[in-house]
């Protein structure tokens, strides 16, 4: 395997685990801001940089993608629930009538 030079120290796992910590409750922005003064004094490579915000990018489209999951199967099962709601009423009406007239 081939080893690629960099410009400067790579962002290892702890550093990485370090900001995601910080900046799991910020916006995507704020984010990167926090990101770019950590390493901005520490002659980070730039491309592992931009991997680390690309990281954090997916993340929070794949978690974006995941409330809107949970809330469209949440409409399902409610729609879902209604009709049988409303199915098992109309099939118990007409049994009630049928009682009342002996």
């Amino acid at each position: 395997m081939e080893q690629q030079s960099t410009d400067g120290k790579v962002l290892d796992s702890i550093e990485r685990a370090k900001l995601g910590i910080k900046v799991f409750a910020m916006s995507f922005d704020e984010a990167e801001e926090v990101i770019d003064e950590y390493v901005s004094e520490g002659g980070y490579d730039p491309a592992s940089v931009d991997l680390f915000k690309d990281q954090l990018a997916t993340q929070r489209f794949i978690q974006h993608k995941g409330a809107e999951l949970v809330s469209t199967g949440g409409e399902i099962i409610k729609l879902v629930v209604g009709a049988l709601a409303k199915n098992m009423s109309k099939a118990a009406a007409p049994a009630e009538e049928e009682d009342r007239e002996y």
